[in-house]
């Protein structure tokens, strides 16, 4: 596992795009391994079909606690350099929240606001799969910042591209497509980020999604730092 990331280039990136792609977080082994844990039910609290609710083509879990290695060390390993930015981007928006330095903290104020569901999740698509644009909110405590890691091989898959929409007031939205290599992971705005302007910052609204995979086979496992209700 590699969490020795150059973060002054990261911030940077999310700062200006409100995305940014890491080097390698994990190897092949361990990619496939996570891929692998799919059939084994009692590692997850819940499975779902996707277009059962109108969410896209394809199938995610939810892992249960305890969350699996290395899962639980990279989200461990990620939370206190993103806290920092995310604590920078509250003050940009003005906004009063800021989130403590270490995950277990921030984990406690979700379970005592009645947020005590895991949401890190393995996502599953087959050929014709694809995941509409949405945002990861599953309460009042959110925080800002979650990322996706490609598990499988970009040539065990075509289509599939991972896709960001920014918003913003009265202007058309803005596309982009991120390319992942296996192991790479996107860091990204979960729903609103600062972006400056002419008198000051103003709030970017973001969303994310997958494209229609037009064969193989896509498997991502996303962290998000904030629990459910």
């Amino acid at each position: 596992m590699n969490t020795d990331l150059d973060w002054t280039a990261l911030s940077a990136n999310l700062d200006a795009d409100g995305f940014a792609v890491t080097p390698p977080l994990l190897g092949a082994r361990a990619c496939a391994a996570i891929a692998a844990l799919w059939p084994e039910s009692p590692r997850f609290r819940s499975r779902v079909v996707m277009a059962r609710h109108a969410y896209g083509e394809g199938e995610y879990q939810y892992f249960a606690y305890p969350l699996p290695e290395p899962i639980a060390a990279l989200r461990q390993a990620l939370y206190p350099p993103l806290a920092a930015i995310a604590n920078r981007w509250m003050e940009r928006m003005g906004e009063a929240r800021r989130f403590p330095t270490d995950l277990a903290s921030w984990l406690k104020q979700c379970h005592d606001a009645g947020q005590r569901r895991p949401t890190p999740l393995l996502l599953r698509y087959e050929a014709g799969g694809y995941n509409r644009l949405h945002q990861d909110l599953y309460g009042e405590y959110v925080f800002p910042l979650q990322l996706t890691l490609l598990l499988s091989r970009p040539e065990d898959f075509a289509g599939g591209e991972f896709v960001l929409v920014e918003g913003r007031p009265r202007a058309q939205s803005i596309p982009r497509v991120v390319p992942l290599a296996q192991g790479q992971a996107v860091i990204f705005a979960v729903n609103r980020r600062p972006v400056a302007g002419t008198r000051g910052y103003f709030r970017a609204t973001m969303r994310h999604g997958v494209s229609r995979i037009a064969s193989g086979r896509r498997s991502t496992l996303g962290i998000i730092f904030h629990d459910a209700a």
